[in-house]
């Protein structure tokens, strides 16, 4: 009798950048932010020694304002040699895009223009394919957009629905009211997200526990971003990769 396959995901530890340092914010709020580290390469070697094949870097003033902002903390990460990166935050011109994969980033995260400039994702998606995320952050079931300061009406099944005929690789689901809690991922709109689409989507918002990284297998999503538990130490990354990572990003 066979044994059965062991079901791996990616987990994928988080940077997030503002004003040049490591931070994590509450729900998205600006002004409810704590700085864990002032050198983003640091948590990009502390990372990678735990196992990560690959970390989501959030360039936070950029998807606030527009525009990369904080290239120097991005490039400092990139610096630390065999880290591959994916990039969101303010990505919303093909030139920082271009930019971004000059530099070697794996993939790049879209948020905003996926809903106010679909013509430049599908453009993106031609120029690079495989390699481009569009990350669909919700409250309540809405989309939000530039850095999660502005609702819209469009919901997160449209906006799923219109990105995957534009031809993107994945999608990274967040709640933005679970984001920075450390209460509990919403496993229920994971779970309907991840069986609605054949496009891997991958978790985030809320992760506190392994148990939590159990309950995601179950929902059928590829994986997980983890913020906040790590450097507060409620989830030890290597643990959390030996026991439901291994997958290799590329597949």
């Amino acid at each position: 009798m066979c044994s059965p396959v062991e079901f791996h995901m990616e987990v994928i530890p988080a940077i997030d950048l503002r004003h040049g340092v490591c931070v994590r914010l509450f729900q998205g709020d600006y002004d409810k932010e704590e700085v864990f580290h002032d050198s983003p390469s640091a948590v990009a070697q502390r990372w990678q020694a735990c196992g990560a094949g690959l970390i989501h870097v959030v360039d936070l003033d950029g998807a606030a304002g527009g525009g990369l902002v904080n290239k120097d903390g991005i490039l400092d990460v990139m610096s630390v040699e065999g880290v591959r990166v994916e990039v969101g935050g303010g990505i919303r011109t093909k030139a920082d895009a271009d930019w971004l994969f000059e530099h070697d980033a794996e993939r790049i995260v879209l948020g905003t223009v996926a809903v106010e400039d679909p013509p430049l994702v599908m453009d993106l998606v031609r120029a690079y394919p495989g390699a481009i995320v569009v990350s669909l952050d919700a409250r309540d079931g809405w989309i939000t957009t530039r850095g999660w300061l502005v609702g819209t009406r469009v919901s997160v099944t449209e906006l799923c629905l219109r990105m995957r005929e534009a031809g993107v690789s994945r999608f990274v689901y967040t709640d933005v009211r679970r984001d920075g809690t450390l209460t509990e991922p919403n496993f229920a709109a994971i779970e309907r997200l991840a069986r609605s689409t054949d496009v891997p989507v991958v978790a985030a918002g809320g992760f506190s526990s392994l148990e939590h990284l159990r309950l995601l297998r179950d929902t059928g999503a590829a994986g997980a971003i983890l913020g906040k538990a790590l450097y507060t130490g409620s989830i030890d990354l290597a643990e959390a990769i030996s026991l439901y990572g291994g997958i290799d990003a590329q597949a």
